[in-house]
């Protein structure tokens, strides 16, 4: 009797050891978290491509001269309009006018040469071998003519086309080398603005001449503008490794200058099919990693990795880990954990 008196609280104290854990892990609709699920869509997108760079006129050109000399005259500012062919700099004639004028008198001399040779031929006094060296002497004469005459023609600058100055960069009395940029200048009119921008060579290898790009500049942040691939470099540089874009711009109106920053999303025509789910359905995401959680049983959840392959708009586009996925959660997946219990709750479009 006094051994059941003793063994009574014991049983008493498991009991309600017992009643509490189970009152723990009772479930009560109160303790399950709210949730929603959206179904794991397959697209058909293009990953986009991100670039930036400066903007600059489709008709631009350095102006030099073929021959360096002192510049005599520059009849020409910054910011003028120019016509095409119209004259904007000269170079002092002097050595480059002795040039020519020696040239024609080596012709001169050189035909009179030839044409001794041939009559002393004709008496039998020269050789057939002084003749031939001398009609080659006068044709070396003729061509060397040519190229003063030449020289002397590209000692003056003219516009190639109708534009504007947009930099001059000597002045009267310097001394200019052949080449070296004397005006810097744009085309107006029907002449286009295009966009030029280095991307790496996984990129260049997605992108073709038409496809569509969204620009934005610094200089207008709040408005889009559009734009199209024109061309595509064949060759990378030597410098970077990049392969240059060139994207042709609609001003929408605008006033653009040479050296405007821009960005631009480039949408290359090449589609594929990829899985999206939602952005809100994202979780704990490190760089290209991320998980998501999804539910088998409508009670309880588990997290799914995934690989992220790129970000379009409000679509995820997912690599790898959905492959037999059809719903992930979206709303309230921020306050859940594995052990969480769930209830299922119908989304705003089915709600409507």
């Amino acid at each position: 009797m006094k051994k059941i008196l003793i063994l009574l609280p014991m049983v008493w104290l498991l009991a309600a050891c017992q009643s509490e854990k189970n009152a723990e892990t009772t479930e009560t609709p109160e303790e399950r978290i709210p949730v929603e699920l959206r179904q794991v869509k397959t697209q058909t997108v293009a990953d986009p491509v991100y670039l930036s760079g400066l903007v600059s006129n489709e008709k631009e050109a350095r102006l030099s001269f073929k021959t360096g000399g002192v510049i005599q005259r520059i009849y020409v500012d910054e910011g003028d309009r120019v016509a095409a062919g119209q004259l904007l700099a000269t170079l002092d004639l002097t050595e480059i006018g002795a040039q020519v004028s020696q040239s024609r008198q080596g012709v001169d001399k050189a035909r009179r040469d030839w044409e001794r040779a041939k009559n002393l031929y004709a008496d039998s006094v020269a050789t057939k071998e002084q003749v031939q060296n001398a009609s080659t002497a006068y044709e070396v004469a003729k061509e060397n003519q040519r190229i003063a005459d030449f020289n002397q023609k590209f000692s003056e600058i003219r516009a190639p086309h109708a534009g504007r100055i947009v930099r001059k960069l000597m002045n009267e009395g310097e001394l200019a080398g052949p080449g070296t940029p004397l005006f810097f200048m744009d085309g107006q009119g029907d002449a286009a603005w295009v966009l030029r921008a280095g991307v790496p060579d996984r990129d260049w290898a997605r992108i073709a001449e038409g496809d569509k790009a969204e620009i934005v500049f610094d200089a207008w942040p709040d408005e889009t503008f559009t734009g199209v691939v024109s061309n595509k470099a064949i060759a990378a540089d030597p410098k970077s490794g990049s392969f240059e874009i060139e994207i042709k711009v609609q001003p929408k109106g605008k006033t653009l200058a040479s050296g405007l920053f821009a960005k631009a999303k480039l949408t290359p025509n090449a589609l594929g099919q990829v899985k999206c789910v939602p952005i809100e359905a994202l979780q704990e995401g490190n760089g290209k990693d991320a998980f998501v959680f999804i539910t088998k049983d409508n009670q309880t959840v588990q997290k799914q990795a995934i690989r992220i392959a790129f970000i379009n708009k409000d679509c995820v586009a997912v690599s790898e880990g959905l492959e037999n996925v059809n719903e992930v959660i979206t709303s309230g997946s921020p306050f859940l954990t594995e052990r969480s219990l769930i209830k299922v709750i119908p989304t705003h479009t089915d709600a409507q």
